[in-house]
């Protein structure tokens, strides 16, 4: 049986920038009708990023095998030579020759507060890789992409019986109601976080408690407060796993869902694979980008072992 993981989502340049003041004191609530900010960032790095990406990169960090569906342009080169070292399955990707690599614009504040522009270039095309064409798969998961490509591989996952999870995570203003819930139809699990289930919440009309009926599972995530994880209704908590230091949130959410899908392509129970992504989660944001961090699965199985008390492998 396999343990293979199908990714949809971006591949992507990130820009990330630093704005060394707080968000909140420099936006006049009375004026956001008119808004017009500018905010100096004297720290620049570009990273490698994009959501399929930052999962794949997690997943392999744990042993598994990532598979993306996604596309990148005519400056994608490096990135996919930098993918295929280690050991991401690339087969299913487009590379189109006429437009960019989706390119990511993040300027983050002293309380990790983000404001993003995002730039789709080949992203938008990331519907002609297509899910009948990328071989079997334990689990799926449908994440940021371009508008054709989440609608598409959704109904590719169901139209093959392959388990998959809904995260439409920054792609959610894209959809209408009903668009969400062509989705949702089909899904073994919604993953959002929380600002992001009151926005899937209002478009869908209806509140969080009826959000997570939605699904056989829907997982919340809270920052540092952890994951609400709905299981057939029934709530756990799954709490963060304590940090040195916040460096960068940038791929946080990416992590998580990494150490999940990797924990179901593994047959875990869905607590258990929340828990991994909690502890890939911390070990994220205490390094800069959202593919800089290293650890081996000794690491990772010994942060889990110290908050939750049970061996990881």
């Amino acid at each position: 049986m396999t343990s293979r993981i199908l990714v949809s989502g971006s591949i992507a340049y990130d820009n990330i920038m630093v704005f060394e003041g707080r968000f909140k004191e420099h936006i006049l609530p009375d004026r956001v009708h008119m808004l017009s900010v500018s905010f100096l960032t004297p720290q620049l790095k570009r990273e490698f990023g994009g959501c399929a990406a930052n999962i794949a990169y997690n997943v392999q960090l744990l042993g598994g095998q990532a598979a993306i569906l996604g596309a990148v342009g005519k400056d994608g080169d490096d990135y996919l030579d930098r993918l295929r070292g280690f050991g991401i399955d690339l087969d299913a990707v487009v590379r189109l020759e006429e437009v960019y690599t989706a390119q990511c614009f993040i300027t983050t504040d002293l309380d990790a507060n983000q404001i993003t522009a995002f730039h789709p270039g080949a992203m938008s095309s990331a519907h002609l890789s297509e899910v009948a064409k990328a071989g079997e798969a334990a689990i799926g998961i449908v994440g940021p992409n371009g508008y054709d490509a989440m609608l598409a591989h959704a109904e590719g996952f169901r139209a093959r019986g392959i388990p998959f999870i809904f995260d439409p995570g920054q792609g959610l203003p894209m959809f209408d109601g009903a668009a969400i819930r062509r989705m949702i139809d089909g899904a073994t699990a919604i993953t959002v976080n929380d600002y992001e289930a009151d926005m899937m919440a209002a478009k869908l009309g209806c509140d969080e408690r009826e959000l997570t009926s939605l699904a056989p599972v829907v997982i919340i995530t809270r920052g540092a407060e952890g994951s609400d994880v709905y299981v057939d209704g029934a709530r756990t908590t799954v709490q963060a796993v304590p940090i040195a230091a916040a460096h960068d949130p940038t791929g946080c959410g990416d992590a998580y869902r990494g150490g999940l899908l990797y924990g179901r392509s593994q047959g875990w129970d869905w607590i258990r694979s929340a828990r991994l992504g909690s502890v890939m989660g911390a070990i994220k944001i205490e390094h800069h980008g959202p593919q800089n961090h290293q650890p081996d699965r000794d690491e990772i199985a010994r942060r889990y072992q110290q908050v939750f008390g049970e061996p990881l492998f």
